[in-house]
């Protein structure tokens, strides 16, 4: 214990991700902040009340901050911070739409931690992800290994949960990968996907597996688009916390993220979707592991396609 984690925006993603994190009991404190008064302390009230019925101490403190800062002291010490922070998406809206508006703020918060977070992990879900992890090391001017963000994680829970579905198996039994990125060029590898150690491609027919590839790569914008008003949070909750536990616990764990490539795969010099293992440094490695030709050249492809919109975000 003695461990303290930051969750930056107390909307539905943060506040669920807070909630997670304090059930875990591994943490002695969740910070859980947001812009809107009496907010984050409104919901941390209500989930340090919970403790006795779901069985964990863990403290969850919430403060509201203001437009110079006020507040994020609050967040010192903090070994790990989880910004959910920025607008989510309506329906018909992509995540790139939200580009302008979310930079403004996650560049506010990224300067904030470096001032008082300075030895922080950051792990960054608010979208479009793949830019706003660049805009995050760029305005904390933290070394790449401790910035990283939330997506791969997510995207093969979800590829795993359809393939799990049409085949009628216990999710357990169903090992998915997603890279790339988090949005039109989600590279899911069939390659590396099996049901009971059964590769896929034995189990349904290209045509299938390309289908719930298609509905993998919506698979926010479907949630998105029955719900009318805001956008998934439980899924995304789920993935941004487990994050958070391996690095508190420096546990090793290999799983797909939105990490800085420098040589990998051929790629080098971008952020993307790519297997890493997480310590209590942030990214470890990355972890490069066979891929099929087309696999890579999705990969690729999709490299340059988020180097392209990364390379703005310097002067967002």
């Amino acid at each position: 214990m003695g461990k303290k984690v930051t969750v930056v925006g107390a909307g539905f993603y943060g506040s669920t991700t807070a909630q997670r994190l304090a059930e875990y009991d591994i943490f002695e404190t969740v910070v859980l902040t947001d812009i809107i008064d009496g907010k984050p302390a409104g919901l941390a009230l209500d989930i340090n009340q919970s403790r006795s019925i779901e069985g964990f101490e863990t403290k969850v403190v919430g403060v509201s901050t203001g437009p110079n800062g006020e507040g994020y002291e609050a967040i010192e010490g903090s070994d790990v911070v989880v910004v959910t922070a920025g607008l989510p998406r309506k329906p018909g809206m992509s995540r790139m739409d939200l580009l302008e508006v979310n930079a403004k703020i996650v560049r506010q918060v990224a300067e904030n931690i470096a001032k008082y977070a300075p030895n922080a992990v950051v792990i960054v879900v608010s979208n479009p992800v793949d830019e706003m992890t660049a805009l995050a090391q760029i305005a904390t001017q933290f070394p790449k290994n401790r910035v990283f963000g939330q997506a791969g994680v997510l995207d093969t829970a979800r590829f795993t949960n359809f393939i799990a579905e049409e085949l009628n198996v216990p999710v357990k039994s169903v090992k998915a990968l997603t890279l790339g990125s988090h949005g039109d060029t989600m590279v899911p590898v069939p390659s590396r996907c099996t049901v009971d150690g059964k590769p896929l491609s034995e189990l349904l027919p290209a045509d299938k597996i390309e289908e719930l590839v298609v509905r993998t790569r919506n698979g926010g914008a479907e949630v998105v688009a029955l719900l009318k008003t805001g956008s998934a949070y439980y899924a995304p909750s789920a993935a941004a916390a487990r994050m958070a536990k391996a690095v508190a616990e420096d546990s090793g764990e290999v799983v797909p993220v939105c990490a800085w490539v420098d040589g990998e795969y051929g790629i080098s010099g971008v952020y993307l979707g790519v297997e890493a293992e997480l310590g209590a440094t942030g990214i470890r490695k990355v972890v490069e592991d066979k891929l099929t030709d087309s696999e890579l050249a999705g990969l690729k492809e999709a490299a340059e396609a988020v180097r392209a919109k990364q390379a703005d975000v310097a002067d967002l």
